[in-house]
């Protein structure tokens, strides 16, 4: 019994909006996420909403672990008895948002595979990106429209877009089409691989100083850069487009046309 939508009626779980539960079950694109995220025998795969574990069994049978986080209690009998006969598949319930990630995985490199709904990507991966040790790989199931900002390139950039190239390479790996998931969401979804470098790909002081001046580039994003970084500053309009000027950037620009190494190179400036 896999059929995600017999499964979860015979445990009387009805799928929560709240959630964002659209449950991928076609066994195609399945096999497809698994070849995607490249797993060898020897690999620690952390699964961020296992669901009604299908996904699960077939990194089960590719990888040497597998640790599967999964913030619905409901679906606790459903997971335990689906994968129970996998001595390689640990199931934590509890938000990971909440969790050390790193006590979870333990010393060895890991790679994240997870289906993640809209309303927590961007929280999800600042979590995972922040850490000092990343994955090193993760493959992302999500709404087109966020796979479209991950990968996204100048003149249409937003923070978590910076956030995620700050960190590692993104691309998208492939589409999947709603009628893949259970219930089916009305809109299309993609599959988006980010491989991590060992260090930033920019030169800047710190992750920190960075981040400070990102966020206040992008704190008014339809204003003019020099308006948006003196209000996220605490400076006048004079003083940031000066510091603008300085870094090779027109202060009358916005946030979104500006590029990485240009951001590294006003946090430089701005120090």
């Amino acid at each position: 019994m896999t059929n995600p939508r017999i499964l979860l009626e015979h445990y009387e779980i009805v799928p929560k909006k709240s959630l964002g539960q659209n449950f991928l079950h076609d066994p195609n694109a399945l096999e497809k996420i698994a070849t995607i995220a490249e797993i060898m025998p020897q690999d620690t795969v952390l699964e961020i909403g296992p669901g009604t574990g299908a996904l699960t069994e077939v990194l089960a049978q590719r990888a040497r672990h597998v640790i599967a986080v999964e913030v619905d209690t409901r679906l606790q009998p459903l997971l335990e008895a689906r994968l129970g006969v996998y001595d390689n598949v640990v199931l934590m319930f509890a938000d990971i948002l909440e969790t050390d990630v790193l006590k979870l995985v333990g010393s060895k490199p890991f790679s994240v595979v997870a289906n993640l709904p809209y309303y927590i990507t961007s929280a999800i991966l600042r979590h995972l990106l922040e850490n000092y040790r990343r994955p090193q790989k993760l493959v992302l199931t999500v709404q087109e429209e966020v796979a479209q900002r991950l990968v996204a390139r100048p003149d249409d950039m937003s923070l978590l877009t910076v956030s995620v190239q700050f960190y590692g390479k993104a691309r998208i790996a492939m589409k999947l089409n709603p009628a893949v998931f259970w219930p089916r969401p009305d809109v299309d979804s993609a599959v988006v691989v980010i491989e991590t470098y060992d260090r930033p790909s920019i030169n800047v002081p710190s992750s920190e100083a960075f981040f400070k001046v990102v966020r206040a580039g992008f704190s008014q994003k339809r204003k003019q850069l020099k308006n948006a970084l003196g209000s996220g500053l605490g400076l006048s309009h004079e003083a940031a487009a000066g510091l603008l000027e300085r870094a090779g950037i027109d202060p009358r620009r916005r946030a979104e046309t500006v590029t990485l190494e240009e951001w590294a190179a006003l946090t430089r400036v701005v120090g």
